[in-house]
């Protein structure tokens, strides 16, 4: 088997991917499928860090649309996080990966604070470790919180998993036929672009510290482990 390119990485799910087609809520096959390709990785040798979203469950965009306090609404968002990442941390204990979450707002009954030694310590003994509760602050996004936890542990990759698209295109392939497909792109395109792979403050992140991201489709199985073996699906972003 070939050696994995990476021996560090940060895996970002959207609350969507979690979604399946129906949108919202968590889809058990999805889960599975998510839980059985972490499980591939790992046993690789391959260290883990998972962020996961919330917008399966709450959007706190949508809440201070409504009229909602912007705070309050992402709070909501954060709590939603929690609730993927359970539940993900379920799907792989169940097939025997050992598994911690840590939370951003501390809820000790149910999940560790996020503490960043021991994230790594955690992750040096094998063990997945999910992220949860975005950064612990209102006006951040769970990219931001993905390139923010990926510079602390010094992961050398994010893997931006999708469920509704391949990779980074021009424009939507769903709207427009004639949209390019990038097989490579770099930070700087992606903000003067204004290219919808992460949001600027997670993109600017990434940049300063030259972490590389991976955007793929989670949704055929075993292509989390294509990208950690490098192979080139998906588009790779990296560098100014």
């Amino acid at each position: 088997m070939s050696q994995p390119k990476y021996k560090r990485v940060v895996l970002k799910l959207s609350g969507e991917a979690l979604a399946g087609e129906a949108g919202f809520g968590i889809n058990p096959t999805v889960i599975q499928s998510v839980a059985e390709q972490v499980k591939e990785v790992s046993e690789l040798g391959v260290e883990v860090a998972v962020v996961v979203g919330g917008g399966n469950i709450w959007r706190g965009k949508i809440g201070s649309e409504m009229g909602m306090d912007r705070a309050t609404a992402d709070y909501m968002g954060m709590l939603a996080t929690v609730m993927n990442s359970m539940a993900l941390q379920d799907s792989l204990e169940q097939l025997g990966i050992e598994t911690r979450v840590q939370t951003s707002i501390e809820m000790r009954q149910i999940a560790e604070p996020y503490i960043r030694r021991r994230a790594i310590r955690h992750l040096e003994k094998g063990r997945v470790v999910i992220f949860a509760a975005g950064t612990g602050n209102p006006y951040f996004s769970t990219d931001t919180t993905a390139a923010l936890r990926a510079a602390e542990i010094e992961a050398e990759v994010i893997l931006m998993a999708k469920n509704n698209v391949d990779g980074v295109y021009s424009a939507d392939p769903k709207i427009d036929k004639n949209a390019v497909k990038y097989t490579e792109l770099s930070y700087l395109d992606v903000i003067k672009e204004g290219l919808a792979v992460m949001d600027s403050t997670a993109s600017s992140l990434c940049m300063d510290n030259d972490i590389p991201l991976v955007v793929f489709s989670v949704m055929q199985k075993g292509n989390i482990k294509r990208v950690v073996l490098g192979e080139n699906i998906g588009t790779t972003v990296r560098g100014k």
